[in-house]
């Protein structure tokens, strides 16, 4: 699907010529990106002038791994003075849980600062193949700098692009990305694109 190769499908018990999988429409086959999501349901946490030496990212999140909190986007800074800053998203129920136990061994750490930032969002692209098509980041990227958005962490898979925001940047975020990646094309894969554009719509509403 990603290079739009052809397949036929063939009996090994005939010569039927068997069926022929191709896509309709080249430009759709083009399009990775085929959705975009977010998620105002997560906390950041960030661990300052964490030690810059071994060990120390792995006694942190075991002890949250061990208290069952699920640890999305990581990122830590490169170091600076022996010294590295650490952040972290987890889910908004597990703030308080998280925050202890992140407070409970923060000294032992030698950590300096524990902030704690409720006011994010997630904003990802989604799509097939996305770390095998160069430019795709770029674009997100500068979609978001255009509608002057500061993207505080980034994230990246097989099937997705995820960057954190200021939540009250959400709703200009998922248009930005709706409109750089032109998504009512999607609506041609089911036929209708009349459906497609109300259901972008309806995202748009509920990003707000």
């Amino acid at each position: 699907m990603n290079h739009n190769l052809p397949i036929r499908v063939r009996s090994t018990f005939s010569d039927d010529p068997g069926t022929i999988v191709r896509s309709e429409d080249d430009s759709i086959e083009r399009l990775v990106v085929r959705g975009i999501s977010h998620d105002k349901n997560d906390v950041k946490i960030t661990l300052r002038k964490v030690p810059d030496k071994p060990g120390i990212a792995a006694s942190l999140f075991t002890a949250l791994a061990d208290a069952h909190i699920n640890v999305d986007v990581i990122v830590q800074n490169t170091s600076d003075a022996d010294s590295t800053d650490i952040s972290f998203t987890v889910n908004r129920t597990d703030r308080r849980q998280a925050s202890e136990i992140v407070w409970g061994i923060a000294s032992d750490l030698g950590v300096d600062r524990v902030d704690v930032d409720d006011s994010i969002a997630k904003i990802s692209i989604v799509g097939v193949g996305m770390r095998a098509h160069p430019g795709v980041a770029a674009m997100m990227f500068s979609a978001l700098h255009k509608a002057k958005i500061n993207i505080q962490m980034i994230t990246t898979s097989e099937i997705r692009i995820t960057c954190v925001v200021h939540r009250d940047k959400t709703a200009d975020a998922v248009n930005a990305l709706h409109d750089a990646f032109e998504l009512e094309k999607i609506g041609k894969l089911g036929g209708s694109k009349n459906k497609t554009r109300t259901a972008a719509s309806k995202r748009r509403q509920k990003a707000k």
